[in-house]
């Protein structure tokens, strides 16, 4: 696999860059402020844009861009090195630019109700091909007169598969795109091994749990790793983690008509919400539809009053708004471009 403009580090780069010291901030500054192409960057001689271009290929190779009917959508389909594809989705809201990044082409935690899931697992990126896809996207923000603000691992794959790559590339959100530590999410079906790590690494990043449902039964049916990592273990490693970053965490919770939106399954949610200090926020997402997963998503009247009962319950609920859900953009329905076949499983990826 060739190394990329994004794989590298600083002190590789001034391998590659002749000529004064200055170059190698040159470069840096067009990677990462101006998050342009070599050819753009015409401070340095062409020449040297010839070579760097050449040197240091994008990672990234555009197939398809999809815009939502509101123009606040978009979706990339990417084609990595190797053949395989991966997403990322950008959504422009009234108060910040959000855009939501791919960890794995694939997954392979087997959460049957999302696309990405049902479309298996196929590699792991790099550092180079998770940063670029944060790069592409401020370039796209910018020609619509907006800046990105935040960023959330919650598109193709699970990111605490991927957990020192995914660190890496925070390390460089933080320090060279300058994002704040509490703009960037990380998700996670509950992998506590990586759910640990994170809790050690120095930067307090924001941790989101696909939960889907409160009790063992139910969720090893829904999200299989919970057989391997059950709540009560979940529950320990989310309180050690909010003990030393002391941020919140939120509970992503699809919302599936019949299977986790009764009654009974606010009520076991709010109790667990409650074993949490402080209580976890619960994010209620209308379940969006997948060709591989029949059974259909909650009505948004549902989804209201169970996100009622929550809060009567002592439990802090919201709905998260559906954003390309005519793309296939929006929570769950990340599948790369690929034909969704019913009994191939995978993981969850979602869209922020």
């Amino acid at each position: 696999m060739a190394t990329t403009r994004y794989d590298v580090s600083r002190e590789e780069l001034a391998q590659l860059v002749s000529g004064p010291s200055y170059r190698v901030d040159q470069v840096w500054s067009g990677l990462y402020d101006q998050c342009t192409e070599p050819e753009a960057w015409t401070n340095l001689p062409k020449a040297m844009r010839v070579d760097l271009a050449e040197q240091l290929p994008g990672a990234l190779a555009p197939v398809t861009e999809s815009v939502s009917a509101s123009g606040d959508t978009v979706k990339f389909l990417w084609e990595l090195d190797g053949g395989s594809r991966v997403e990322t989705v950008l959504m422009l809201y009234r108060d910040r630019a959000t855009v939501c990044i791919s960890s794995q082409a694939g997954c392979a935690m087997a959460c049957g109700f999302c696309a990405t899931g049902q479309a298996g697992f196929t590699r792991h990126l790099t550092t180079g091909e998770i940063v670029e896809q944060v790069a592409r996207a401020v370039r796209r923000a910018r020609e619509l007169g907006r800046r990105v603000s935040n960023v959330v691992y919650m598109g193709m794959g699970e990111p605490m598969a991927n957990e020192a790559t995914v660190w890496r590339s925070v390390e460089r959100l933080h320090a060279d795109f300058g994002l704040s530590a509490r703009h960037i999410t990380i998700s996670t079906v509950g992998i506590v091994p990586g759910i640990r790590a994170l809790a050690d690494r120095p930067l307090p990043v924001n941790l989101a749990v696909s939960l889907h449902a409160a009790n063992d039964t139910l969720r090893d049916e829904l999200v299989p790793i919970n057989r391997r990592y059950p709540i009560d273990d979940l529950l320990a490693a989310c309180n050690d983690y909010l003990a030393v970053k002391n941020r919140r965490i939120s509970f992503e919770w699809a919302m599936i008509d019949g299977v986790n939106d009764r009654d009974g399954d606010a009520a076991e949610l709010a109790a667990l919400c409650r074993r949490l200090r402080p209580r976890a926020h619960v994010n209620l997402i209308p379940l969006n539809p997948t060709p591989g997963y029949p059974t259909r998503g909650s009505s948004l009247r549902r989804v209201h009053e169970f996100r009622d009962l929550l809060e009567s319950l002592g439990a802090n609920a919201t709905v998260r708004q559906n954003r390309g859900t005519e793309i296939d953009a929006a929570c769950g329905q990340l599948a790369a471009g690929q034909p969704v076949t019913l009994g191939r499983t995978g993981a969850a990826g979602e869209p922020g």
